[in-house]
């Protein structure tokens, strides 16, 4: 026990000898947020130790090392007075205030029996005004970039409008404009479908391969409309060729199996060499598992039907009236249904025997059913083919 208590101590000094001696190389190599923050959290607790000073101390050194470097970046910074240097201010100044924060949750902290004293600064006024530049500044430029009906400068544009919502919630006009930069930066695609089998395509398959709610997509650039909105200018069309439609005949085969097996049926006396029933050491008669070869004839009953439906994805550019790319799909759906029949003693059969004795023959499905069925996987695959694409604007 004394030996497993100075492993634990040994175990502590070493730990806290890792400790400091890691935020000591941060502080040597510059990197004083992190010195800042290994140490806050060895003061965490029993930060009035003796044991802690050394962290305490180094948290004060780190802190206006990095508190020094901010301030004269910030005087290069305001003397530069380029606008797009705002939001590097701003950052600069939400983390002075962060940081002494963060401190101050750790407060009271001692060195050599008195209280530490840091230096705060209250930065509101710095941080709302910088807030404000940066807002405008970006809000400028926004307004700037969606003056072109070009949907890369309209997404940029929306991009800089969002990093202000993030900053300075409604912020003039900004979420509006954000909608507006959202609507002129996305691609409308047309989609229809074109059946070039000569066979009646199911209505509720083309209903389900239209039905762009049920895709699950996630493009935010890009909206696909199976009904044209004629207040749309549309910027590409996808077009679902179904070309080849192939269903199988109804398919039933039927096969032959042979079971037999010995099994325990009932019991039997056990006769000695005359034919008469033998004895045991005791006088009683000597009983023995009667044992007989049971057989059954077992008919697996296999049916099978299949559909293919094959057709192409063709992707064109409105604009330019010229096709973009295409794509291939091959669908398949197959119905099968396996049973069993039995003549003889069915206890003759094993067990995947008795679960195929337990399925029934059912009903082929129809020709438009089958279609339809296949359409699952065809609007798997389209989606996939959706979720890829990506259109060169």
């Amino acid at each position: 026990m004394k030996n497993f208590t100075l492993i634990t101590v040994l175990l502590l000094v070493l730990t806290s000898c890792v400790g400091r001696k890691q935020i000591e190389k941060q502080l040597h190599s510059g990197d004083y947020d992190l010195a800042i923050s290994n140490a806050l959290k060895k003061l965490e607790n029993n930060k009035d130790k003796k044991r802690k000073q050394s962290y305490v101390m180094m948290l004060q050194d780190a802190y206006y090392k990095v508190v020094e470097q901010d301030h004269t970046n910030l005087n290069h910074l305001a003397k530069d007075g380029n606008p797009e240097l705002y939001e590097t201010i701003y950052n600069i100044y939400l983390d002075l205030d962060r940081r002494q924060n963060a401190i101050k949750r750790v407060l009271p902290l001692q060195i050599a029996g008195q209280n530490l004293e840091l230096d705060f600064n209250d930065y509101s006024n710095q941080i709302i005004n910088y807030r404000t530049k940066v807002s405008e500044y970006k809000y400028t430029q926004a307004k700037q970039l969606m003056t072109t009906n070009d949907k890369f400068y309209n997404r940029d544009a929306y991009e800089l409008l969002q990093s202000i919502e993030a900053i300075n919630t409604n912020y003039k006009n900004v979420r509006e404009l954000m909608n507006e930069a959202h609507f002129k930066g996305t691609d409308f695609v047309l989609v229809t479908i074109q059946n070039q089998t000569r066979q009646i395509l199911p209505q509720r398959l083309e209903a389900d391969l239209l039905n762009f709610d049920t895709y699950g997509l996630d493009q935010f650039w890009t909206t696909y409309h199976a009904n044209a909105d004629y207040n749309l200018e549309y910027d590409y069309a996808m077009d679902l060729q179904l070309q080849r439609i192939n269903i199988s005949p109804e398919h039933v085969t039927e096969r032959q199996l042979l079971r037999q097996k010995n099994i325990v049926d009932g019991w039997e006396y056990v006769l000695d060499a005359n034919g008469n029933v033998a004895k045991d050491s005791l006088g009683n008669d000597i009983k023995q598992d009667k044992i007989v070869n049971i057989k059954a004839r077992f008919f697996e009953i296999n049916q099978l039907k299949s559909t293919q439906v094959i057709a192409k994805v063709v992707y064109t550019d409105l604009k330019q009236n010229q096709i973009l790319d295409n794509f291939n799909i091959d669908s398949q759906f197959v119905f099968e249904n396996t049973f069993g029949t039995v003549k003889g003693d069915q206890r003759a059969l094993n067990t995947e025997d008795l679960q195929l004795l337990r399925n029934k023959q059912v009903l082929f499905p129809s020709n438009e059913q089958m279609v339809y069925d296949t359409g699952e996987d065809l609007k798997y695959k389209l989606k996939d083919i959706i979720s890829r694409y990506r259109f060169r604007s």
